[in-house]
């Protein structure tokens, strides 16, 4: 592709671009400033974008008592999340693997969001947030781990039984939400596993695993089959040639993959919604705030969705070079 060098042409691209960007943020600014904001400022006639913000409404939100000593208990659970996170980001200097790095990071993170109740009072809202974070994590790992064994395997079969294979997925795919969630409400029903987290995990691999499948097979199709078979002449098996050789390369195609696959699994609504009576997601409990009556409801709605994006944005920023790197690499093009 022939690079653009008259400037009057790259001034109007940039400009569409920039304002097509503030267009695209200026909800999410608005619902922050929502969430700073009394009921009474949130429901003004002329909208509001100088006064004097409040965090009230994260407090209701999260927390039934502030603890005896907000300040420190707040810098502790910062400082904890902070060293975390600048370990996630230096993953490649450990002398180990960056995906250990990044299981013992997510490890040690969600363990201490479990341990944060036995010392501060938490609301409701926190125990969605926890729900969350299984579902999520629970469907990652199932999908990317059927996904990476799937889409090897059919990237390197070219009989016509790996093509039929990918036409049903793509298929089933294609198909309404509907259409699986009825099912496996009535499973869940019969099972005993309604409202748990294993019913939400297995609908949302069986949704999303096509799109893995097909996603990760296009990763493997770029890496050419003499380097695993260079491996093996060495002595390895095809496992431990996957395991060993394909997968530290594929490393920024599972990143990329994984990352589609959260944003699929954090922010599905209607499935959760049917599935579960009581064990609900973020993006099913801030509907509960944002069908309130109560004109109070729009900042706690404000803040819920504001708390919800925020897991979602600092993910995303630990992990945009393997995503900027992997989606360049080919894995959706075409």
């Amino acid at each position: 592709m022939k690079r653009i060098e008259n400037r009057y042409v790259l001034a109007v691209i940039y400009t569409i671009l920039t304002l097509y960007a503030l267009f695209s943020v200026l909800p999410f600014f608005w619902t922050t400033l929502q969430s700073f904001k009394t009921p009474r400022q949130a429901n003004s006639r002329v909208p509001l974008f100088i006064f004097e913000p409040t965090a009230d409404n994260y407090t209701d939100l999260w927390l039934k008592a502030i603890p005896d000593d907000p300040v420190f208990v707040t810098l502790v659970l910062l400082a904890i999340f902070g060293l975390l996170t600048v370990i996630a980001l230096n993953a490649k200097r450990f002398p180990v693997a960056p995906g250990y790095v990044y299981l013992a990071v997510l490890a040690i993170g969600f363990f201490v969001l479990l341990q944060i109740p036995t010392f501060v009072r938490i609301e409701r809202f926190y125990n969605y947030f926890i729900n969350t974070i299984i579902v999520t994590a629970g469907t990652i790992c199932v999908s990317i781990s059927i996904g990476c064994l799937a889409g090897y395997g059919l990237a390197r079969y070219t009989g016509l039984a790996g093509v039929i294979i990918l036409v049903v997925a793509l298929g089933f795919r294609s198909l309404p939400g509907l259409s699986y969630i009825l099912p496996y409400w009535w499973f869940g029903q019969h099972s005993g596993l309604y409202d748990t987290h294993i019913l939400l995990i297995i609908t949302l691999v069986a949704i999303n695993q096509p799109f893995t499948i097909w996603m990760l097979r296009s990763f493997f199709m770029n890496i050419p089959k003499e380097i695993e078979e260079s491996a093996m002449v060495d002595g390895a098996n095809r496992l431990t040639a996957f395991i060993s050789v394909i997968i530290p390369i594929m490393w920024p195609g599972i990143v990329s993959t994984a990352l589609f696959t959260l944003l699929l699994a954090y922010s599905d609504f209607l499935l959760v919604r049917i599935l579960t009576q009581s064990n609900w997601t973020l993006t099913v409990a801030i509907s509960k705030y944002a069908g309130g009556e109560d004109p109070g409801h729009i900042t706690l709605a404000a803040a819920a969705a504001v708390s919800a994006a925020v897991p979602i944005i600092i993910v995303v920023f630990i992990f945009q070079g393997q995503l900027v790197k992997g989606l360049t690499s080919g894995a959706v093009k075409g």
